[in-house]
Protein backbone atom coordinates (compact mmCIF):
# COMPACT_ATOMS: atom_id res chain seq x y z
CA UNK A 1 0.00 0.00 0.00
CA UNK A 2 0.85 3.84 -0.88
CA UNK A 3 3.16 5.33 2.25
CA UNK A 4 4.72 7.97 0.92
CA UNK A 5 4.46 10.15 -1.99
CA UNK A 6 7.07 12.79 -3.89
CA UNK A 7 5.37 15.86 -4.69
CA UNK A 8 6.37 18.00 -7.81
CA UNK A 9 4.78 21.36 -7.65
CA UNK A 10 5.23 23.87 -10.41
CA UNK A 11 2.79 26.04 -8.88
CA UNK A 12 3.51 26.26 -5.38
CA UNK A 13 5.41 29.76 -5.84
CA UNK A 14 2.09 31.27 -7.42
CA UNK A 15 0.33 29.54 -4.90
CA UNK A 16 2.66 31.11 -2.29
CA UNK A 17 2.45 34.76 -3.74
CA UNK A 18 -1.15 34.70 -3.81
CA UNK A 19 -2.01 33.38 -0.76
CA UNK A 20 -2.47 36.63 1.12
CA UNK A 21 -5.22 37.47 -2.12
CA UNK A 22 -7.89 34.47 -1.77
CA UNK A 23 -10.18 36.57 -3.97
CA UNK A 24 -6.94 36.25 -7.17
CA UNK A 25 -6.14 32.70 -6.33
CA UNK A 26 -6.68 29.84 -8.45
CA UNK A 27 -7.77 27.11 -6.06
CA UNK A 28 -10.28 25.70 -4.63
CA UNK A 29 -11.10 25.97 -0.55
CA UNK A 30 -12.67 23.47 1.90
CA UNK A 31 -15.50 24.20 3.87
CA UNK A 32 -13.28 25.89 7.06
CA UNK A 33 -11.81 28.20 4.37
CA UNK A 34 -8.67 26.50 4.64
CA UNK A 35 -6.34 26.29 1.57
CA UNK A 36 -6.70 22.69 0.02
CA UNK A 37 -3.22 21.88 -1.00
CA UNK A 38 -2.14 18.86 -2.31
CA UNK A 39 0.43 18.06 0.22
CA UNK A 40 -1.23 19.20 3.05
CA UNK A 41 -4.26 17.01 1.75
CA UNK A 42 -2.12 13.97 1.43
CA UNK A 43 -0.75 14.91 5.07
CA UNK A 44 -3.30 14.82 6.49
CA UNK A 45 -4.63 11.23 5.10
CA UNK A 46 -1.65 9.98 6.99
CA UNK A 47 0.94 10.16 3.83
CA UNK A 48 4.34 11.15 4.27
CA UNK A 49 5.23 13.32 1.34
CA UNK A 50 8.78 14.89 -0.12
CA UNK A 51 8.41 18.00 -2.69
CA UNK A 52 11.15 18.68 -5.25
CA UNK A 53 10.86 19.90 -8.78
CA UNK A 54 15.07 19.36 -9.22
CA UNK A 55 16.03 16.09 -10.82
CA UNK A 56 19.01 16.19 -8.72
CA UNK A 57 16.96 16.28 -5.61
CA UNK A 58 14.22 13.56 -6.92
CA UNK A 59 16.99 11.22 -7.71
CA UNK A 60 18.03 10.88 -3.90
CA UNK A 61 14.22 11.00 -2.84
CA UNK A 62 12.68 8.51 -5.82
CA UNK A 63 14.36 5.02 -3.85
CA UNK A 64 12.29 6.33 -0.53
CA UNK A 65 9.07 6.92 -2.00
CA UNK A 66 5.62 4.54 -3.44
CA UNK A 67 4.07 6.94 -5.91
CA UNK A 68 4.31 10.74 -7.61
CA UNK A 69 1.86 13.44 -7.63
CA UNK A 70 2.40 15.84 -10.40
CA UNK A 71 0.71 19.09 -9.49
CA UNK A 72 1.64 20.74 -13.18
CA UNK A 73 0.52 21.70 -16.39
CA UNK A 74 -1.13 19.72 -18.58
CA UNK A 75 1.88 19.83 -21.83
CA UNK A 76 4.35 19.57 -18.36
CA UNK A 77 2.46 16.11 -18.08
CA UNK A 78 4.82 14.06 -20.45
CA UNK A 79 7.86 15.43 -19.90
CA UNK A 80 8.33 14.84 -15.86
CA UNK A 81 6.35 11.20 -16.73
CA UNK A 82 9.60 10.20 -18.85
CA UNK A 83 11.91 11.54 -16.80
CA UNK A 84 10.79 10.22 -13.91
CA UNK A 85 10.35 6.93 -15.26
CA UNK A 86 14.18 6.82 -16.27
CA UNK A 87 14.74 7.00 -12.72
CA UNK A 88 12.42 4.40 -11.28
CA UNK A 89 9.06 3.18 -12.76
CA UNK A 90 6.33 4.22 -9.88
CA UNK A 91 2.75 4.94 -10.10
CA UNK A 92 2.03 8.41 -11.46
CA UNK A 93 -0.90 10.40 -9.93
CA UNK A 94 -1.80 14.34 -11.67
CA UNK A 95 -3.30 16.99 -8.76
CA UNK A 96 -6.26 18.48 -11.00
CA UNK A 97 -6.80 22.02 -9.80
CA UNK A 98 -7.71 25.28 -11.92
CA UNK A 99 -4.34 25.80 -12.11
CA UNK A 100 -3.02 22.15 -13.69
CA UNK A 101 -6.31 21.74 -15.56
CA UNK A 102 -7.34 25.43 -16.45
CA UNK A 103 -10.02 24.63 -19.50
CA UNK A 104 -11.57 21.81 -20.84
CA UNK A 105 -9.70 21.54 -23.43
CA UNK A 106 -6.91 19.94 -22.09
CA UNK A 107 -5.66 16.84 -22.64
CA UNK A 108 -4.38 13.62 -19.98
CA UNK A 109 -1.43 12.12 -20.46
CA UNK A 110 -2.10 8.71 -21.39
CA UNK A 111 0.83 7.05 -18.55
CA UNK A 112 -1.02 9.13 -15.63
CA UNK A 113 -2.66 6.83 -13.63
CA UNK A 114 -5.02 8.41 -11.96
CA UNK A 115 -6.09 11.73 -11.03
CA UNK A 116 -6.92 13.40 -7.31
CA UNK A 117 -8.34 17.38 -6.90
CA UNK A 118 -9.18 19.19 -4.16
CA UNK A 119 -12.58 18.77 -4.03
CA UNK A 120 -12.49 15.52 -3.29
CA UNK A 121 -13.36 14.15 0.28
CA UNK A 122 -10.79 11.39 1.75
CA UNK A 123 -12.76 8.36 0.97
CA UNK A 124 -12.82 9.53 -2.63
CA UNK A 125 -9.11 9.82 -2.39
CA UNK A 126 -8.31 6.43 -0.84
CA UNK A 127 -10.39 5.02 -3.82
CA UNK A 128 -8.41 7.08 -6.88
CA UNK A 129 -5.01 6.26 -5.46
CA UNK A 130 -6.65 2.26 -4.93
CA UNK A 131 -7.36 2.26 -8.53
CA UNK A 132 -4.67 4.57 -9.73
CA UNK A 133 -2.27 1.69 -8.22
CA UNK A 134 -4.50 -1.32 -9.37
CA UNK A 135 -4.25 0.48 -13.24
CA UNK A 136 -0.36 1.34 -12.73
CA UNK A 137 0.62 -2.74 -12.17
CA UNK A 138 -1.86 -3.24 -15.17
CA UNK A 139 -0.30 -1.37 -17.76
CA UNK A 140 3.05 -2.29 -15.94
CA UNK A 141 2.35 -5.74 -16.62
CA UNK A 142 1.49 -5.00 -20.65
CA UNK A 143 4.96 -3.32 -20.77
CA UNK A 144 6.53 -6.26 -19.63
CA UNK A 145 4.83 -8.78 -22.03
CA UNK A 146 4.66 -6.45 -24.98
CA UNK A 147 8.42 -6.43 -24.59
CA UNK A 148 8.80 -10.43 -24.01
CA UNK A 149 6.68 -10.63 -27.50
CA UNK A 150 8.88 -7.79 -29.23
CA UNK A 151 11.91 -9.55 -28.00
CA UNK A 152 10.54 -13.17 -29.21
CA UNK A 153 10.06 -11.69 -32.39
CA UNK A 154 13.67 -10.36 -32.72
CA UNK A 155 15.00 -13.56 -32.07
CA UNK A 156 13.11 -15.55 -34.21
CA UNK A 157 14.12 -13.23 -37.16
CA UNK A 158 17.61 -13.67 -36.63
CA UNK A 159 17.33 -17.40 -35.84
CA UNK A 160 15.01 -17.48 -39.44
CA UNK A 161 18.15 -15.41 -40.68
CA UNK A 162 20.29 -17.83 -39.91
CA UNK A 163 18.66 -20.98 -41.13
CA UNK A 164 18.39 -19.23 -44.47
CA UNK A 165 22.06 -18.79 -44.76
CA UNK A 166 22.84 -22.71 -43.34
CA UNK A 167 20.30 -23.73 -46.28
CA UNK A 168 22.30 -21.54 -48.93
CA UNK A 169 25.84 -22.50 -48.02
CA UNK A 170 25.29 -26.60 -46.84
CA UNK A 171 22.68 -27.13 -48.78
CA UNK A 172 20.62 -28.59 -46.21
CA UNK A 173 16.75 -28.17 -45.53
CA UNK A 174 15.28 -25.80 -42.88
CA UNK A 175 14.73 -28.49 -40.86
CA UNK A 176 18.22 -29.78 -40.48
CA UNK A 177 19.45 -26.31 -40.34
CA UNK A 178 17.15 -25.81 -37.20
CA UNK A 179 18.85 -28.97 -35.99
CA UNK A 180 22.01 -27.21 -36.38
CA UNK A 181 21.82 -24.19 -34.53
CA UNK A 182 20.34 -26.35 -31.73
CA UNK A 183 23.32 -28.32 -31.46
CA UNK A 184 25.65 -25.30 -32.11
CA UNK A 185 23.79 -23.76 -28.99
CA UNK A 186 23.95 -26.49 -26.73
CA UNK A 187 27.84 -26.87 -27.73
CA UNK A 188 28.87 -23.56 -27.37
CA UNK A 189 26.44 -23.19 -24.11
CA UNK A 190 24.92 -20.34 -25.61
CA UNK A 191 21.05 -19.00 -26.34
CA UNK A 192 20.31 -20.33 -30.03
CA UNK A 193 19.74 -16.55 -31.01
CA UNK A 194 22.91 -15.76 -29.74
CA UNK A 195 24.39 -18.40 -32.20
CA UNK A 196 21.96 -17.33 -35.09
CA UNK A 197 23.01 -13.27 -34.33
CA UNK A 198 26.60 -14.77 -34.97
CA UNK A 199 26.34 -16.66 -37.81
CA UNK A 200 24.28 -13.51 -40.09
CA UNK A 201 26.51 -10.95 -38.29
CA UNK A 202 29.71 -13.37 -40.50
CA UNK A 203 27.78 -13.95 -43.10
CA UNK A 204 26.79 -9.68 -43.63
CA UNK A 205 30.74 -9.15 -43.26
CA UNK A 206 32.04 -11.94 -45.80
CA UNK A 207 29.50 -10.65 -48.17
CA UNK A 208 30.64 -7.12 -47.94
CA UNK A 209 34.12 -7.57 -48.25
CA UNK A 210 33.43 -10.05 -51.17
CA UNK A 211 31.28 -6.71 -52.60
CA UNK A 212 34.45 -4.84 -52.02
CA UNK A 213 36.66 -7.09 -53.85
CA UNK A 214 34.53 -7.04 -57.05
CA UNK A 215 33.99 -3.38 -57.21
CA UNK A 216 38.20 -3.34 -56.81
Amino acid sequence: MLQSFILIDEFMTTRSATSSEPSLALRTEDTQGKECLPDEILKDLGFRIYTSSNMKEISFIIPKIDAVLLSVGPEQVTDWRIRLLAQRSLPIFWWCDKQTFPSNECKMDGGIDGLIGPTMSPLEIHCALILGVNHYFQRTEWHQEREQLLSKLEERKWVDQAKRILCEIKGISEAESYDFLRKQAMNERKRMVDVATSIVKVYQILQDQNKGGRKR
